[in-house]
């Protein structure tokens, strides 16, 4: 195996001369050179101007990448990403400047879920075993993840291994997404095993991830493998790595040691030094528990592995309720009593003189619901945008579903996202 690096360099912001400087350092370590097909991925998972600025990767520095990697005398290279779940990812990709930035760097930014895909088998797979595997993926011989650093809702960190998630088509992406995440991210990491990653970590996010809340933490991360990349940054976010559950699973197939002192540590800034600039960082909506909220919330077990489903409804619950607090905020705090169910939950659930809401096809309480209504929201699992229709109105929150902007935006990208998989054969 090769030996396992992580640069770690301190950038105080987003100047272009000081990001130039960390990328170049980062190339220079590399055996391995970028050639033939390169595809760069960065993390795009939601965007928007007015209340989600802080959730992706920063484009300045995927262009500064662009730019190196044509240096180094490559021709062809494709930025790629599919978002989050049910939003058009072209959308995403104009509330986060992409398309200009693809234009300044004449790159073509491309959404997997408008070209093209190869079936393929995933031979390690423990529940993903098959992929639409999107072509430049496919086609790619070199791959350079750049994610953004950020505190998860549901699976402790987001880095190079939950980027992975962003290589599946939104026809497969909620596919295990429930009691089995976890496993479901190491299955993806058999396609999508980058050579090289670059993390944002300048501005990181915490809170619910797709609707960031900014700390500035003032580091770029450069590292040749993704395990290494991933044993570094949970370090900096206040984890052992053996408590990221996926990284854990990742070590125990095979990918490679999560052991610290496994992995050489380079540049000008320590691990101990930003895990103690994020020390006092509180990610809400990791403990659904400790959210200031009226609302009473039952976490039941999956049916697949007897665990909490912390992938599943419960996570899209987290996700309505933090897009809602993003876009209003203190609208969760003012929101009317009531409780929330998912899985399978063994115990009374007490909803006070308000609704109670179980969410989910396998949904039930064994045990007595004190509720002035029972509702049930079916789907397995239903998704965060799903539920923006229903959560708000239920428990008396504004809901996205009625900004006529982002109505509007959402629509007209819609349309363009199926007229392109129309030209691209992509159905």
């Amino acid at each position: 195996m090769q030996k396992r690096w992580v640069l770690l360099k301190k950038v105080n912001d987003y100047s272009l001369d000081g990001l130039k400087s960390v990328v170049d350092e980062g190339f220079a370590l590399l055996d391995k050179k970028p050639k033939g097909k390169v595809l760069i991925k960065p993390n795009v998972v939601f965007a928007n101007k007015r209340y989600s600025q802080y959730a992706f990767t920063n484009p300045d520095l995927v262009g500064l990448v662009v730019d190196k990697v044509r240096q180094l005398g490559v021709s062809e290279v494709n930025v790629g990403e599919s978002g989050g779940f049910a939003v058009p990812t072209r959308m995403n990709f104009k509330e986060s400047d992409y398309y200009e930035m693809g234009r300044a760097h004449n790159v073509p930014i491309v959404d997997f879920n408008e070209d093209k895909y190869v079936n393929i088998e995933l031979k390690k797979a423990l529940y993903h075993k098959t992929m639409r595997c999107p072509r430049l993926i496919h086609e790619a011989d070199f791959k350079i993840w750049m994610p953004k650093l950020k505190y998860h809702i549901c699976c402790e960190v987001t880095n190079a291994l939950k980027l992975n998630i962003g290589s599946l088509l939104h026809k497969e992406r909620m596919f295990y997404h429930d009691d089995r995440l976890n496993d479901k991210i190491v299955d993806i990491l058999e396609v999508g095993y980058p050579d090289m990653v670059i993390t944002d970590a300048v501005t990181i996010g915490h809170g619910f991830e797709s609707c960031a809340k900014p700390f500035h933490l003032g580091a770029i991360l450069i590292s040749n493998d993704p395990i290494a990349a991933d044993v570094v940054a949970a370090q900096i976010l206040g984890y052992k790595p053996e408590d990221v559950r996926h990284l854990k699973i990742a070590s125990g197939r095979g990918y490679g040691s999560i052991d610290p002192s496994s992995v050489e540590v380079l540049g000008d800034v320590s691990i101990a030094e930003l895990a103690e600039k994020t020390k006092g960082i509180v990610s809400e909506f990791q403990d659904i528990q400790k959210l200031d909220t009226p609302i009473r919330f039952y976490e039941g077990t999956g049916p697949h592995t007897g665990d909490i489903c912390y992938g599943g409804c419960m996570a899209a619950v987290k996700g309505c309720l933090g897009t809602v607090d993003a876009r209003r905020p203190g609208s969760v705090k003012r929101a009317k009593k009531g409780a929330i169910v998912t899985g399978i939950y063994e115990g009374d659930v007490d909803a006070g003189d308000g609704v109670c809401l179980l969410i989910g096809d396998c949904t039930e309480v064994k045990g007595s619901i004190k509720a002035r209504k029972v509702k049930k929201v079916k789907g397995c699992p239903i998704g965060a945008v799903q539920l923006t229709g229903i959560l708000p109105l239920t428990f008396g929150m504004p809901t996205p579903l009625l900004d006529m902007r982002d109505a509007y935006n959402f629509t007209t990208n819609s349309v363009v996202k199926i007229w392109h998989k129309i030209i691209h054969g992509a159905f």
